[in-house]
């Protein structure tokens, strides 16, 4: 009873523990090729981190084949660190067929099929997780995940920037709606799920940024904005919820300053650029989070 005891106090020390993890946007690299992301592994490798996300496996101007596909996938699969992979919507939302035809469809069932099976994340530290897909309704989002560190639950949600992948085109949307849906319905289980736990904070990481500035209305018609439901989901749960809430997005752009957390109320978001982010998590901080630089500097 008394070894068990220690251990059990051993186990609840370490999840109180502040730890860190990583952030990659390889969707924001503007060249072809894997240089940047084989760089941006091997320094999260040598750091000392939980686990790391990559939001996207390919820049645009990459081919959406799947012989590239699988070499990305073996790429994250070396990772020392546990790897889990943010869906963006450079993986599939340009590409085209040989006849020049859209096959964004065909490409996004494609990323699902070669990176978002089995229950543990990629890397050399496979981290259990849990998808969206075991639900029955939704069992296409396999890329929407969950999973936990600590007293902090993490997870992907399917937001590609580009206005959330909105088409002005009538009658094309179908793909949208029924992600709006899958989303929402992801959303509310996931601050249920915390709620329950009673989590200390929950941190989203995506594509798109549900928080940027509306897409501007042309002189001959309206641009819908993409994200207005996700937006208003996300405050309307935060608001409801007594722990913290961040967002990890990854349209920090080509901007050198520093990033830091903005926050409004226990609800924040980031942007990552080019070069990867580390954000760490401390109980003693005032809002849990803060950026850090690769030395460890926080923000």
């Amino acid at each position: 009873m008394a070894a068990a005891t220690l251990l059990a106090a051993g186990a609840a020390r370490a999840g109180a523990q502040d730890f860190a993890f990583a952030v990659i946007n390889h969707a924001a690299a503007g060249v072809k090729g894997d240089g940047g992301l084989r760089q941006a592994l091997a320094e999260t490798d040598a750091d000392n981190l939980a686990f790391v996300v990559v939001n996207g496996i390919k820049s645009p101007s990459e081919s959406c084949d799947d012989a590239l596909y699988a070499q990305r996938h073996d790429l994250l699969a070396q990772a020392q660190n546990g790897i889990f992979v943010s869906l963006a919507g450079s993986d599939w939302i340009t590409c085209r067929d040989r006849e020049n035809r859209s096959d964004a469809i065909e490409r996004l069932a494609r990323m699902r099929d070669i990176f978002y099976a089995g229950e543990f994340s990629l890397g050399a530290s496979r981290l259990p997780m849990l998808r969206q897909s075991l639900t029955p309704k939704f069992r296409s989002y396999a890329e929407n995940t969950r999973w936990e560190v600590g007293n902090v639950l993490f997870a992907t949600v399917n937001l590609p920037a580009a206005n959330n992948h909105f088409l002005l085109d009538g009658g094309r949307n179908n793909e949208f709606e029924d992600r709006l849906i899958a989303n929402r319905n992801w959303l509310q289980h996931l601050f249920a799920f915390a709620a329950l736990k009673k989590s200390a904070a929950i941190v989203f990481f995506s594509d798109g940024n549900p928080f940027g500035t509306p897409p501007r209305r042309s002189f001959f018609r309206t641009q819908r904005d993409g994200f207005v439901e996700t937006r208003k989901l996300f405050s309307e749960l935060a608001g409801k919820f007594r722990g913290r809430v961040l967002v990890v997005h990854a349209q920090g752009g080509k901007n050198k300053a520093a990033a830091h957390i903005l926050w409004s109320g226990n609800l924040g978001s980031v942007g990552v650029g080019e070069r990867w982010l580390k954000v760490v998590v401390d109980e003693h901080l005032p809002q849990l989070f803060a950026v850090a630089d690769a030395d460890g500097e926080r923000r």
